[in-house]
């Protein structure tokens, strides 16, 4: 999926790109159905919105342990995994409905600066 600034999920998607110009990829996704609302890559080789519907499953499983361990009052914040070259990061917006998924270059990227971008961002989502 492209991405149109006529809509706020790809408004978003713009806005990220003009705070992170070098970022491998990102998408706005819809925790429910697991769908990107609007997704951009600079790279031919990862496909945000395949990676929006796996990473919807690893937003779940993570709500479903905070549900198990009783951890009442908390609320998923963001979720960083880290690869031998890239990071990956799962922001939600405060309700937990949706997701800002962002995928950046290791050794080019500021990991404080792309968590504040995404934070930043991230309050924009309904």
């Amino acid at each position: 999926m492209a991405y149109s600034v006529n809509n706020p999920a790809g408004k978003i998607v713009q806005d990220v790109i003009t705070d992170l110009p070098g970022l491998v990829a990102i998408a706005v996704v819809e925790v429910n159905s697991g769908m990107s609302l609007a997704s951009h890559s600079n790279s031919p080789a990862l496909n945000p919105d395949t990676a929006a519907a796996y990473n919807t499953e690893v937003v779940k499983q993570k709500q479903k342990a905070m549900t198990a361990l009783k951890l009442q009052g908390e609320s998923i914040q963001d979720i960083l995994i880290s690869l031998t070259n890239q990071l990956h990061l799962i922001r939600l917006n405060d309700n937990g409905s949706k997701f800002i998924y962002l995928v950046v270059n290791s050794r080019d990227t500021n990991l404080a600066i792309a968590r504040d971008v995404l934070r930043t961002h991230a309050s924009q989502l309904n």
